[in-house]
């Protein structure tokens, strides 16, 4: 088990239990030795969580002490400093800056002693080699998508033949270097993938699709199914 998963197994035990547990009792019960759980029981003290005791009397959460909003295990920790990595590929400034804003968050508020993995993380994760986007700002789609808004673009294939469209955003689809925006396009009247880097231009217009955002949402994602299920 890895220190920061027995940190947080420690504090879960403690608040559970309705009486002292000693040093050997929490060692059982973690698979570690005695001295093992001694030095994550000061970790955790210098921290600031209030565990009360002594060696062969036993320890105890001060009564009324909470778990913070956000505690997590190692592996969770992982994911997040992972995850607020990737998002620097997408391209989306406004996204990348909340992801920052994410991490400083989850740092402010974890023990001391699980600070580390989100300061110094043993991963490292690309920025990609996608160009910065110049037709269409995604934290507009974002937007967009949220309030059923239309949006009118100037869209080139690849051959760089261009087309004025207007679409109904309904998703924005993630990829290593590449975001689509999942749409129905009212040129022609179909579910289209739009490319954002070969969006040259865009518009966002005073004209909703309240009325049709659920029923197109539903047959966008029961289309998408139906095409995960065919490539099984």
């Amino acid at each position: 088990m890895r220190r920061a998963d027995r940190l947080f197994d420690i504090i879960q035990t403690l608040r559970a239990a309705s009486a002292p547990l000693t040093a050997a009792v929490l060692a059982d019960r973690l698979e570690v030795t005695v001295r093992t759980v001694y030095r994550d029981i000061a970790a955790l003290q210098a921290s600031r969580v209030p565990i009360e005791g002594a060696p062969g009397i036993g320890y105890v959460l001060r009564g009324g002490f909470d778990l913070p909003p956000l505690m997590f295990t190692s592996d969770e920790i992982d994911a997040i400093t992972v995850g607020a990595r990737h998002v620097r590929r997408l391209r989306d400034p406004k996204l990348q800056r909340a992801a920052e804003s994410v991490l400083a968050k989850v740092t402010a508020v974890v023990p001391e002693a699980l600070r580390g993995a989100l300061r110094l993380p043993p991963f490292y994760v690309s920025e990609g080699s996608a160009p910065p986007l110049t037709g269409i700002d995604l934290a507009e789609v974002r937007d967009a998508i949220h309030s059923a808004c239309k949006i009118a673009i100037t869209y080139a294939d690849e051959r760089e033949r261009h087309t004025a469209r207007t679409i109904r955003p309904i998703a924005l689809a993630y990829y290593v270097d590449v975001t689509l925006i999942a749409a129905w396009c009212e040129l022609r009247q179909d579910f289209r993938h739009f490319r954002a880097d070969r969006i040259r231009s865009s518009r966002f217009l005073d004209e909703d699709f309240r009325a049709e955002q659920a029923q197109l949402t539903a047959r966008w994602m029961a289309l998408t199914e139906e095409r995960e299920a065919a490539l099984a």
